[in-house]
């Protein structure tokens, strides 16, 4: 296919640019643990929960002891609780290259934290610091104008179109405009009106067999992440049963489809948002 030359009249910027507040949660540990206690595990979830629209720069784990024990151990322990905090950060879909600082820091000294009881001192040192530094935001002014000459690439094919188009066993329709909120297996708001196009259409394809491939991002190695809503580690089942169980409720016969859930076996690259997919593999078209 050629490609489009044209001459595009642009215009030139330029940007100032407005730092956001740093978000901080902290997470606090028993007498020498590095297990996160329950309550403070559904605390940390809920701060994960709250970054879903927020679009991170970087994210620092910092470990710290109480006064008692070596400097050695101190070290080690504190190292321990960072590392704790950045796989669960990592279980629930929030990407490891974002999290540039996990570092032990061992103890904090009794005089640092204005309080006169001194278990409560202690206590309230046996933590781990988490710091979110949100992205700049840019504002854009309008300077100069210039023209410049632009090509333009062949227009991709929109997931509707491919699904009427001719489709054989074995090809993969990545659902890229289908986007999940991180943790949780039900669609964006912004994806719920695309979804309903391809449930119609799948619904007058009935020549049409096919597997319903769920994904997640951001785990480590291939595990599977957590669903927030049910605290069960199957997110990429459940996105894929989320798609099937919306495709059925449309009209697609159920016999012509199964799903299965992949976990990280397969990631894109590029944004995260986009390892939280689906995506179907026919499996039988009918002649």
């Amino acid at each position: 296919m050629y490609k489009l030359l044209f001459f595009l009249l642009i215009t030139l910027h330029s940007a100032t640019v407005f730092s956001q507040k740093e978000l901080t949660h902290e997470v606090y540990f028993d007498t020498d643990k590095y297990a996160i206690p329950s309550t403070e595990e559904s605390r940390l979830l809920l701060f994960i929960s709250s970054l879903a629209d927020v679009d991170i720069e970087s994210i620092s784990i910092f470990g710290f002891c109480d006064d008692i024990g070596a400097v050695s151990y101190n070290l080690r322990l504190s190292q321990q609780r960072a590392d704790a905090i950045k796989t669960v950060f990592s279980n629930n879909e929030i990407s490891e290259e974002l999290i540039t600082n996990v570092d032990g820091k061992g103890k904090i000294l009794l005089k640092i934290v204005e309080e006169k009881n001194i278990v409560k001192i202690r206590g309230l040192n046996r933590k781990v610091e988490i710091i979110v530094k949100p992205k700049p935001i840019k504002v854009v002014e309008v300077n100069t104008e210039k023209e410049v000459l632009k090509v333009e690439e062949p227009k991709k094919k929109e997931i509707q179109e491919v699904l009427k188009g001719d489709l054989k066993v074995g090809d993969k329709i990545i659902f890229d405009t289908i986007l999940f909120k991180t943790g949780y297996s039900q669609v964006m708001p912004e994806s719920k009106k695309t979804l309903e196009q391809i449930a119609n259409i799948l619904v007058d394809r009935k020549d049409l067999y096919f597997t319903i491939q769920g994904h997640v991002c951001c785990t480590q190695n291939s595990r599977d992440a957590v669903d927030r809503k049910t605290n069960l580690r199957n997110l990429s089942e459940a996105r894929a049963e989320y798609i099937y169980n919306y495709f059925s409720k449309k009209g697609v016969d159920k016999k012509r489809m199964r799903h299965l859930g992949l976990r990280r076996k397969f990631p894109l690259g590029g944004d995260p948002k986009f390892d939280r997919r689906v995506e179907i593999v026919i499996t039988y078209v009918v002649n």
